[in-house]
């Protein structure tokens, strides 16, 4: 982005990303180009001096020849607007070189980072059509087999911006307004001007904030989740993508579950996000499985698990052990079909840079770096 790193608030100009594939499928077309170069010029060579086994070496070579090239699936965020700017945008990130989008189901312009608090969702009937518009752009640019993927903040949002209009009873509206926190009132309470909705012959009041935003009922977020993968899976979308508070697979599966019983060939993309605490995720986890099991844990505090005297434990290799086959375990249990890690190079390179700071600028030295950084650059290779 021109202005710098950024929030995950669609604060970037949307021009940012499409420019960004472009670079990208430009770069890895070009690697292409300058190693069959170097191999028509090599078989070139071969054929003026008459060396028929190099010949046909180089040529098996230009034949079996493995593209740089790989699938770019490009993050259009909630659409930067409605599902006709979400369709132009998507033109964009296809002719510049992404065969997957991913598109989520927040307001565009209130969009949060999908582990932050005050997310807001869109009716149904919205984002379908932005899922509608990125499979219209596909088609019209020639692409026939490009992947949607549909992701659903609902288990993190507690607001919505607007009610939608149920145009028959039970339809997608009517069900989406069936979660909104109200309170059943008499006509005689009604203010003046103030919306309300009838509901079996009764009359509620939603809740609404100053902000005119309208809250959800509490413990609706898996029902809001499944409804949203099932809807979207129905009207276009190849793959989801659930966003949730913590890397657990037994939640993971539990919603993928109750989505596969309507469409049983659903598959999720899921978020390895630096955003989650591995660590004391896992710990906790753990910890909770030796209560159930009845396992002794007088040795640790669920509170403090992240602490690093509890690193050399059982307790800690057997949530590490986790960790490391969290992938394995989601994709078996919770039909995870696609992991990604967002941002990890950013997490990397501040530690790396703090790292390498305190040692330079501390006792180290000049140590700080060829310990820390050439030797293993050389010895890596």
């Amino acid at each position: 982005s021109e202005f710098g790193p950024l929030p995950d608030q669609s604060m970037h100009e949307k021009t940012s990303v499409p420019a960004l594939i472009e670079e990208i499928y430009t770069f890895l077309r070009q690697a292409d180009a300058k190693e069959l170069n170097d191999l028509f010029r090599a078989l070139n060579k071969a054929k003026e001096a008459g060396d028929s086994a190099k010949v046909a070496e180089i040529t098996a070579q230009i034949d079996n020849f493995e593209t740089h090239v790989v699938p770019i699936i490009a993050d259009i965020d909630a659409g930067f607007g409605n599902e006709e700017a979400t369709y132009l945008l998507a033109k964009k990130m296809i002719e510049a070189g992404a065969c997957a989008l991913q598109i989520e189901n927040q307001v565009s312009d209130a969009k949060q980072c999908g582990h932050q608090a005050g997310k807001v969702t869109v009716p149904h009937e919205d984002f379908i059509a932005k899922i509608h518009a990125l499979r219209y752009a596909f088609l019209e640019m020639g692409v026939e087999d490009g992947v949607i993927v549909a992701r659903t903040d609902s288990e993190g949002a507690d607001l919505t911006q607007k009610i939608p209009v149920v145009k028959e009873p039970g339809d997608i509206a009517s069900k989406y307004i069936s979660y909104l926190d109200t309170q059943e009132i008499d006509i005689s309470e009604a203010q003046e001007d103030e919306i309300l909705i009838k509901r079996d012959g009764k009359l509620h009041r939603p809740t609404r904030l100053a902000s005119g935003l309208y809250q959800f009922r509490e413990g609706t977020q898996i029902d809001r989740v499944v409804l949203d993968c099932i809807t979207s899976l129905q009207n276009g979308a190849d793959l989801l993508w659930i966003e949730t508070p913590t890397p657990n697979v037994q939640e993971i599966a539990h919603m993928v579950n109750r989505v596969k019983e309507v469409v049983p060939n659903a598959k999720l993309v899921y978020n390895n996000s630096p955003s989650f605490n591995w660590t004391l995720n896992f710990r906790q986890q753990a910890y909770d499985r030796w209560v159930a099991e009845g396992k002794d844990v007088s040795a640790y505090d669920r509170a403090k698990l992240m602490s690093a005297e509890y690193d050399n434990t059982e307790l800690a290799a057997e949530a590490d052990e986790k960790i490391r086959t969290f992938q394995a375990d989601a994709a078996r249990e919770a039909g995870v079909f696609h992991h990604l890690i967002t941002l990890p190079t950013y997490h990397t390179a501040a530690l790396s840079t703090h790292e390498l700071a305190q040692g330079y600028f501390g006792d180290q030295g000049m140590l700080a770096y060829v310990a820390g950084v050439q030797r293993k650059e050389i010895r890596g290779g």
